[in-house]
């Protein structure tokens, strides 16, 4: 489950694939999506997350176009990223509110997700996005093992054992 602004920045999230993906920086879905070299691993289908993260950020900056902190983005992830400026030209807008992820986990491998986004009342600009798996598919189960490994805030090096001791060889 991960909680947004209207900037796309995560507020908070909770047993996330994304972690690995995210990193210290940049700290939204589209920046990390254009300007982080590891998103293009991260993402099985890369373009399509792309596309999807564009065309949301694109509704939002047509929703807000005043917004100093979007204008930034926007700016920043134009004269940092062709792909971004490429698309940026198409006017491709788009709000979807539910769909599927595909994501290379750095510990449970390729996991599909599928996701629901909703407005949070009262508060503009505020989505929460709930991350489920299909029942009884492996995705679920390295779903259920991920969450288990962060109830329990093992170090690093032991997730990381962990998740190579559960591993097939």
């Amino acid at each position: 489950m991960t909680a947004a602004n209207r900037r796309f920045s995560p507020l908070e999230q909770f047993a996330s694939a994304d972690q690995n993906h995210s990193g210290n920086k940049p700290d939204t879905s589209p920046g990390r999506t254009f300007l982080n070299p590891v998103a293009r691993d991260f993402f099985v289908d890369w373009n399509r997350a792309a596309t999807d993260v564009f065309a949301g950020l694109r509704g939002a900056v047509g929703r807000n176009p005043y917004d100093k902190s979007l204008s930034d983005l926007v700016g920043e992830l134009f004269t940092r990223s062709e792909e971004f400026a490429m698309r940026w030209g198409a006017h491709d807008v788009r709000r979807h509110t539910t769909g599927s992820k595909r994501m290379r986990h750095h510990v449970v491998g390729e996991i599909e997700l599928n996701y629901q986004s909703f407005e949070i009342p009262g508060e503009p600009g505020l989505r929460l996005s709930v991350f489920t798996a299909e029942p009884d598919t492996p995705h679920q189960e390295a779903l259920r093992f991920l969450a288990s490994w962060a109830d329990t805030a093992l170090p690093a090096a032991e997730v990381n054992q962990a998740a190579e001791d559960s591993r097939p060889t």
